[in-house]
């Protein structure tokens, strides 16, 4: 049974893509200002004001937000897709 070691590595590597982008986007959406009306009215948010318009730094990181978050998907299903055509993968025998 050699062939199951060398399908381990691209478990391992969306594994890890997995995580370095679940860090991003949790750091990419705590990084957007708040805007008013959600959670964080609950925790007293609601009394800052806001300015009329979205400056280039905000669309960048909207766009930087939904790239990263296609990506996390995009390793979610590829996850799903190898341990579906692979189920014997990772497992002790």
């Amino acid at each position: 049974m050699t062939v199951l070691p060398l399908l381990t590595w691209p478990i391992l590597t969306v594994s890890i893509a997995l995580v370095i982008t679940s860090l991003a986007l949790s750091m990419f959406v705590l990084l957007h200002k708040n805007r008013g009306g959600g959670m964080s009215d609950l925790f007293g948010g609601g009394m800052s004001t806001t300015m009329g318009g979205t400056s280039m730094a905000e669309r960048n990181l909207d766009r930087l937000t939904i790239i990263v978050g296609l990506v996390w998907v995009a390793c979610i299903l590829l996850l799903l897709a190898l341990y579906r055509y692979f189920p014997d993968v990772g497992v002790l025998s």
